[in-house]
């Protein structure tokens, strides 16, 4: 179900109320990426990001948010339609939102499985049975020839917040986790090895190679046909998991998949 209205009422038409969020689509599909890729799951999207990556897979969640505001029991009501016993809370950037923690404990409450996909720059104390990490690499940053809209205005402020190692750690000690770099080269895992030394440095957990996965970037399957097989011997070259982009091998690039 996409909801959606214009980005210059982000804010203001926010409801008097505070138990609300503000909702780009919700849906049912399948969990395409990751260790639960397969699994019938309902999905509610928030709108807003505090990063601009020049990929974004949720281009209306970031670049141009769109959105409607919906209450936290509209939201439960809506998931419990759809049978099935996963949600996932993404964006966007959930965790940006203070209504998120309050969102996941209620789902918790519902005995629902909730996976959290987040960048891993804000930590929250929530109910979250897997927290989905996707550290941002410098390939993601926004420069004047990849900014979509072509002026490199979130460049500084995207690579000065894209890594923050005690909010990484933070999720990483207190949930079980995954995570999730998308790979654009081979250029790009010297700096997810350098991430991961200074998160297993800063963490009381450990993080075994199993729970660090590589996934091509790319948001259509011809995007994926030139990437997917370099990514996947990464992979097995560097002992990490490889992680598909199911919706896309399935639906393209279909909105709510």
């Amino acid at each position: 179900m996409p909801v959606n209205a214009d980005s210059d009422a982000f804010e203001a038409d926010r409801p008097e109320h505070d138990a609300a969020l503000p909702i780009n689509e919700l849906f049912y599909s399948l969990q395409g990426e990751g260790k639960l890729a397969g699994v019938p799951t309902v999905f509610v999207r928030t709108s807003g990001c505090n990063l601009r990556c020049w990929f974004c897979d949720s281009y209306h969640t970031s670049w141009e948010p769109t959105h409607a505001w919906m209450d936290l029991a509209e939201i439960i009501e809506e998931v419990a339609s759809y049978d099935a016993e996963h949600v996932v809370l993404t964006g966007g950037e959930p965790m940006i939102h203070d209504e998120a923690v309050e969102l996941l404990d209620r789902l918790g409450d519902h005995g629902y499985h909730t996976t959290v996909e987040t960048n891993g720059t804000i930590y929250r104390d929530a109910h979250i049975d897997l927290a989905s990490i996707s550290p941002k690499l410098q390939s993601s940053t926004p420069t004047a020839d990849l900014d979509p809209h072509g002026d490199g205005e979130w460049a500084d402020r995207h690579e000065q917040q894209r890594i923050d190692i005690d909010a990484l750690a933070a999720l990483v000690d207190a949930y079980s986790s995954q995570l999730k770099f998308v790979v654009t080269d081979r250029d790009d895992v010297a700096e997810i090895e350098t991430i991961l030394s200074r998160l297993r440095e800063a963490t009381t957990t450990a993080i075994p190679d199993d729970d660090v996965l590589l996934m091509p970037e790319g948001t259509t399957r011809e995007e994926l046909n030139r990437t997917r097989n370099a990514v996947a011997d990464l992979a097995m070259e560097y002992g990490y998991r490889y992680t598909p982009r199911l919706h896309v091998d399935l639906w393209n690039d279909a909105p709510g998949t």
